[in-house]
């Protein structure tokens, strides 16, 4: 037996090797990693570990000892350079090693600009790795000038961060409101007003023309003709799945690697999870960028690996910290038609995505409550009265009887 392979030691490579163990599987547990650390998460980057308020070990999934304990195998620092399919063989730095099962838990990749408009410029910086945040790190100091382009869920807990620190933050979004891609506009409002009333400067519907200076960023031509001017640049404009592996493996590629609902590629030996995997949903197909669906799809492969055949059914779940809010979203509001509002205690607040008479989703602001039971009715199903929601009346746990 050449035991489980595992390519990414990131949420869900780490979640996969540790299902696997409580499941009972005693073979060879492998887990490929580019970076030096062991797995760790990715959220805290951007929020307390860059504000100073966690240390790097608490950053860790596991402690030090647990994949020595659990007998897996990590092999860190170390890139993948090809798979062999057919051979069910994985090479990387000179060495190749064989498989029974391989885990594609490569993650993503975050998109930069071309070189062309000064994406390769000193000072200028991604939010995804360790080493990006400790890269970035120095910059963050009173009175500097942050520039950061794209307004989605990253931008802004960076605009978050760097205001906390005393920095004098402008965010640029090409599209005519920020969260346009992710939220309804009730939230783009709560979130610009947040934004607003810490003295970020907020420019929505203009685009990037290109970044200036030459070694390193001092700043940035709009597309309207206004130049700002920056000290450092953070690009928050999104991620790619890394499908480079797959893609070279001949594996499908569906806006990521192509999994059923099991999990399983195109090729039955290979599986995938996390942000790098599409599969079906709701008679569609999905991809989800979320530590929830990182976990939650691993731990399902895991069992499918030996042999379950158990689909996986998704239940999206996100959150975000900025200043002193805490966002909490559940479901997915594709195709809503409808928001409605509501409103809690000492400043909580609520939005309810709705389709015809069907709920798809909420986004909760410091509002536990109403993130999980809206969670809940979701998950079962139920649609509660729009009425009955808004009114600030209503018990909300008794909408799940």
């Amino acid at each position: 037996m050449s035991g489980i392979v595992i390519i990414g030691a990131g949420q869900a490579g780490a979640s996969l090797a540790a299902k696997l163990r409580t499941l009972g599987y005693e073979g060879a547990v492998t887990m490929i990693g580019a970076e030096q650390q062991p797995p760790y998460q990715r959220p805290p980057l951007s929020k307390d570990y860059l504000l100073g308020k966690m240390e790097l070990e608490r950053l860790f999934l596991r402690a030090s000892s647990f994949w020595e304990e659990q007998n897996v195998t990590l092999r860190l620092g170390q890139r993948v350079v090809g798979i062999d399919p057919a051979a069910k063989t994985v090479a990387f730095d000179g060495e190749t090693i064989a498989y029974d099962h391989l885990a594609l838990t490569t993650g993503s990749v975050p998109r930069r600009l071309p070189a062309a408009i000064g994406g390769e410029l000193q000072g200028v910086y991604t939010v995804r790795t360790l080493a990006d945040v400790d890269a970035m790190e120095p910059e963050f100091r009173e009175g500097r000038r942050l520039l950061i382009v794209g307004g989605g869920y990253i931008g802004l807990e960076a605009a978050a961060v760097a205001a906390k620190l005393g920095l004098k933050v402008t965010l640029v979004e090409a599209a005519p409101r920020i969260l346009q891609r992710v939220a309804s506009p009730e939230t783009s409002d709560y979130f610009r007003k947040l934004h607003h009333s810490h003295g970020v400067e907020l420019i929505e519907g203009v685009g990037l023309e290109r970044l200036l200076g030459s070694p390193r960023v001092t700043g940035a031509k709009l597309a309207d003709g206004r130049e700002v001017e920056a000290d450092f640049v953070i690009l928050g404009i999104g991620i790619t799945p890394d499908t480079a592996l797959a893609e070279a493996a001949g594996l499908e590629i569906e806006n990521g690697i192509r999994t059923d609902e099991f999990g399983r590629t195109s090729d039955a030996s290979i599986w995938a999870a996390g942000d790098c995997a599409s599969f079906p949903w709701k008679g569609g197909r999905i991809r989800l960028e979320s530590v929830g669906n990182a976990i939650d799809q691993a731990e399902v492969i895991a069992e499918n690996m030996l042999g379950a055949e158990k689909p996986y059914a998704a239940k999206p779940w996100f959150w975000s910290d900025q200043y002193d809010t805490h966002l909490q979203i559940a479901g997915l509001n594709t195709g809503y038609d409808r928001i409605v509002t509501r409103r809690g205690d000492d400043g909580a607040m609520s939005f309810w995505y709705y389709k015809g008479d069907e709920l798809l989703a909420v986004d909760a602001m410091n509002d536990a409550r109403a993130y999980m039971v809206g969670k809940r009715l979701i998950e079962m199903g139920k649609n509660p009265d729009p009425a009955a929601v808004a009114d600030p009346e209503t018990n909300l746990k008794a909408l799940l009887k």
